[in-house]
């Protein structure tokens, strides 16, 4: 972990390949394959989750109690039971193991199990051919799981899509880079309670922290594998921007914050933006936005729809 700035040295303005390839994991490059899923009016788009947390909790109450067009046909967790006693649905199959879950046969997979998870199982869903949504963006700072899941795409005929998540302007982002980045800039800002159990625990005493105090600074690629249950976001504007390296990130540790508080800032020929989202943290997890389950849920939706955003 650095303590102290770390900030890139402005490259110049023209695209910039993602984490040293050229067929990047950014949303520019990886929209959801309409060829893979059926048709609108044809039958029900298949769907499938990679765990049993809070996040898939919230997917999977909502596809099943308000969206007819889509059908969860699967989850996946390493314990189904633990799952099932904290509030998964009785209405969608739990199962332990890859072969049970792809015997369901989904069209599309939403990953939302941590880096773990993606870990174990992305490059096995790819593989199959399906296509994989990414919640776990951080793991990605892992060159080789990167290299281990584009090399499974592409055997597989498969795409990755990272979904917007928390912070919501990837899309502008991604858009800029075509046109040509110099600087993007991350800050994150959320309650102490947020980084317990995470690297700051022991490099800060949580416990007397009275005012906003910067736990982290340095590139995306250095937060997400510090912070991998709070950097999910910073990785994935470094993935959608100029690469996790030449991101700088800031993470500050706020008893005055309310909620999680994300903000962007970028420059480059197509003028300059600056983003910010105070996300509603979900119950069951501080570490993590509401925003962010929304966020994939919608990417599940989205093929089934005639008129899709973004």
């Amino acid at each position: 972990m650095k303590t102290s700035s770390a900030t890139p040295s402005a490259p110049s303005p023209s695209p910039a390949p993602l984490s040293g390839d050229t067929g990047g994991v950014g949303t520019q490059q990886i929209d959801t394959d309409v060829s893979q899923v059926p048709a609108q009016g044809s039958r029900r788009l298949r769907v499938g989750l990679i765990g049993g947390g809070s996040i898939a909790r919230v997917i999977a109450q909502r596809i099943v109690s308000a969206h007819p067009q889509v059908e969860l046909v699967c989850a996946l967790d390493i314990d189904p039971a633990q799952a099932r006693a904290r509030g998964f649905t009785e209405q969608v199959p739990l199962v332990d193991n890859i072969d049970a879950f792809l015997a369901h046969r989904p069209h599309l997979v939403a990953e939302c199990a941590g880096h773990a998870g993606l870990l174990q199982f992305g490059s096995l869903v790819l593989g199959a051919g399906i296509d994989l949504l990414v919640a776990s963006v951080g793991a990605l700072a892992d060159a080789a799981l990167e290299r281990r899941l584009r090399e499974a795409a592409a055997a597989g005929a498969a795409r990755i899509r990272i979904p917007s998540g928390a912070i919501g302007a990837l899309d502008a982002i991604a858009a800029a880079r075509v046109g040509g980045l110099t600087r993007v800039a991350y800050v994150g800002r959320k309650p102490v309670l947020a980084w317990r159990g995470t690297r700051a625990d022991g490099a800060f005493d949580l416990d007397r922290i009275v005012a906003a105090t910067v736990i982290f600074e340095g590139s995306a690629r250095e937060a997400a594998l510090a912070f991998p249950q709070n950097a999910n976001v910073c990785a994935a504007v470094g993935l959608a921007g100029l690469g996790l390296d030449a991101t700088s990130v800031r993470l500050i540790a706020d008893p005055a914050a309310r909620g999680n508080q994300h903000e962007v800032e970028a420059e480059g020929a197509f003028g300059t933006l600056r983003f910010q989202v105070t996300g509603t943290p979900l119950a069951e997890n501080p570490k993590t936005s509401s925003l962010a389950a929304y966020s994939l849920l919608r990417c599940l939706l989205a093929p089934a729809e005639v008129l899709a955003i973004g």
